[in-house]
């Protein structure tokens, strides 16, 4: 089944990385322990050499290895080692990985993780896992593990914590977790304010014998269930709750990424895709939203985070960016529209009741999509938790399932 790859820059981790191979094998699992140095050479023997990987760089082992930019050697090596790790998986060999470092190393290695398909055992030990792991985690299910020293040495403290993580990932990799029932997989997105529609909508097709997977649309949600799209995963997609568009247009905290939708569209599975929460743009604590939003409707949601009732002009942008991407769909798709109210708080009384901004999302939307036999745009006269329009959403999936 492969063995337990352990990475490290081992031109300052080479001890460190030995001790946590040695954990390794102790709890009787195999390990090969790759270097990805790129100043000098190793301290101690690695199994992979830094030149083996860095051979996997597009332009060759010289843009990663001894590169006078220590932050470029960096960026080359991770894009090599990616390769490698990727090159390696698809050959059987790996079962699991290990990585260890500081923030560059953590940079270097985090990458490749994500490369590889979720399931696989990932362990990152970093000095920086118990700050903002977003940007090294991602979508993926990366397992970090914070270092509580500096990966300097062997002491009181690292020998407990590099031991801990080389036995987590051994045992991650040595008690495999049995397979579910092979059902057709659903992924979904949510909110608090969209929770009622998708509850009605995930528990309708699981009795129809679909395994749904709910996703928090807070940037990293919509990333997680794009990467399980990407890896073949899930077989079609109600994209009930687009706030993550909202967020990266205007720059709120949740943004999923230019390139959301994209996987969905390229594995061109079923995709039903709704206006879930674009409603508002989400940020952390009150007196943390920006002064150039001071005077907006704003709504405390809870006390780490507040929303902004989005404008018409700001809707009008949200419905361009989505027509953009869901004009290059190949396959069926089915647009909803739920035209009293976006969320629970967008409903008539409600705070962020606002019915001319909501009409010019709907109507830039429907103008600016090019509908055609398969990719079609249908108006309901209901809130988006209403039970008809769940209803709406399941037959527009079910119309076009295949």
């Amino acid at each position: 089944m492969g063995g337990i790859y352990a990475i490290a820059t081992m031109d300052t981790k080479g001890e460190e990385i030995g001790y946590v191979a040695a954990c390794i094998r102790e709890a009787g699992a195999a390990v090969t322990v790759v270097d990805v140095g790129t100043q000098s050479d190793a301290q101690g023997s690695p199994d992979v050499s830094r030149e083996t990987v860095a051979m996997c760089h597009k332009d060759g082992a010289n843009a990663a290895i001894g590169h006078a930019d220590r932050g470029e050697a960096v960026t080359a090596m991770g894009e090599a080692l990616r390769a490698y790790l990727s090159r390696e998986y698809a050959e059987g060999h790996v079962a699991g990985v290990i990585g260890i470092g500081g923030s560059g190393g953590t940079a270097l290695i985090t990458p490749a993780m994500r490369a590889l398909p979720i399931g696989v055992p990932k362990v990152m030990v970093s000095t920086v896992a118990s700050g903002n792991t977003a940007p090294y985690v991602g979508g993926c299910d990366i397992a970090m593990v914070y270092s509580v020293v500096d990966v300097a040495g062997i002491n009181r403290v690292s020998r407990q914590v590099l031991g801990n993580a080389a036995h987590a990932v051994a045992g991650m990799v040595g008690h495999t977790v049995a397979k579910a029932a092979d059902k057709p997989t659903l992924g979904m997105t949510m909110f608090g304010v969209t929770t009622p529609c998708v509850t009605m909508v995930r528990e309708t097709l699981e009795r129809d014998g679909y395994d749904c997977l709910v996703f928090h649309a807070t940037g990293t949600g919509g990333q997680a269930m794009e990467k399980l799209v990407e890896s073949g995963m899930i077989d079609g997609v109600l994209d009930i709750t687009t706030t993550e568009v909202a967020d990266e247009v205007v720059g709120g905290v949740f943004p999923a990424g230019a390139d959301r939708m994209d996987r969905i569209l390229a594995r061109e599975i079923p995709y039903v895709i709704s206006l879930g929460a674009l409603d508002m743009v989400n940020f952390g604590a009150k007196e943390t939203v920006p002064a150039q939003f001071a005077g907006r409707n704003l709504h405390v949601h809870n006390a780490q985070v507040t929303l902004m009732r989005t404008t018409a002009d700001e809707n009008r942008l949200f419905a361009e960016w989505i027509a953009n991407k869901l004009n290059r769909s190949t396959r069926p798709i089915r647009i909803l529209i739920p035209e009293r109210g976006v969320s629970l708080i967008d409903a008539e009384g409600q705070p962020f009741c606002d019915p001319d901004a909501d009409r010019a999302l709907f109507e830039t939307l429907e103008a600016r999509i090019e509908q055609t036999a398969d990719r079609q745009i249908e108006r309901l006269a209901n809130n988006i938790n209403d039970p008809e329009f769940a209803a709406a959403l399941v037959a527009g999936f079910q119309e076009i399932r295949g």
